[in-house]
């Protein structure tokens, strides 16, 4: 596979895990601060999933509508700077303002775009939460899931941060489907770019990828 090929891309199980995982986080606009971090990905979880099965032009894949829906629905519940910044690694700080807006905004549109693009195989899927492991922090805290539907069971790992303050609440900063975190995939590829060309090598590469794939759709 050559580099075009390779680039930003998880294997289709793993995006459709990812896919249904972080679309289904996107229905509560408000949550109590005390909510238990399982509680809360189970709620939501289940809210969004019946909204999804509900609809019948999300699951005939209108992409316009499926992107819209993770756009308003999920994206309030991402910390997206705290991700980009992992995920591009030392050259985030070495980066202009001007830049990190740049590359955020692409970054978005390249997950926005791929999570959209698999809604619609949402079927017969459920979501088991596992027991909390003891002793976690607020600020690095793991939710283990099991996406449960035909095929064999899909690993989906939440990490959370709880946002302190009034209206505090937990936000999501990474994503581990099948053992593979999202920001470690994704520091690998944009470090590569990095070394290529620097932070506008990246947000080049990432231009022309969501070109790419809007042209696709």
């Amino acid at each position: 596979m050559n580099n075009s090929n390779a680039f930003f891309s998880f294997n289709r199980r793993q995006i459709l895990g990812a896919t249904l995982a972080t679309a289904w986080l996107s229905s509560a606009s408000v949550w109590a601060a005390d909510e238990a971090p399982e509680a809360f990905i189970k709620r939501i979880t289940n809210e969004t999933l019946d909204l999804i099965k509900a609809d019948k032009v999300l699951r005939n894949g209108d992409v316009n509508k499926l992107t819209q829906l993770v756009d308003d629905k999920l994206m309030p519940h991402v910390n997206f700077r705290r991700m980009t910044a992992l995920a591009t690694g030392p050259a985030w700080r070495k980066a202009t303002p001007e830049q990190q807006k740049r590359l955020q905004d692409e970054f978005k549109t390249l997950l926005v775009r791929t999570y959209a693009g698999a809604l619609s195989q949402v079927s017969d899927q459920v979501v088991v939460v596992k027991p909390l492991r003891p002793g976690q922090e607020d600020k690095n805290l793991v939710v283990n899931t099991e996406v449960r539907g035909k095929g064999d069971p899909i690993q989906l790992d939440y990490r959370l941060e709880k946002t302190p303050g009034e209206g505090a609440g937990w936000m999501i900063f990474d994503l581990n489907v099948l053992g593979v975190w999202l920001i470690e995939n994704y520091r690998t590829q944009f470090t590569k770019e990095i070394n290529a060309g620097g932070i506008d090598g990246l947000i080049a590469s990432l231009a022309s990828r969501n070109k790419s794939n809007a042209r696709n759709s």
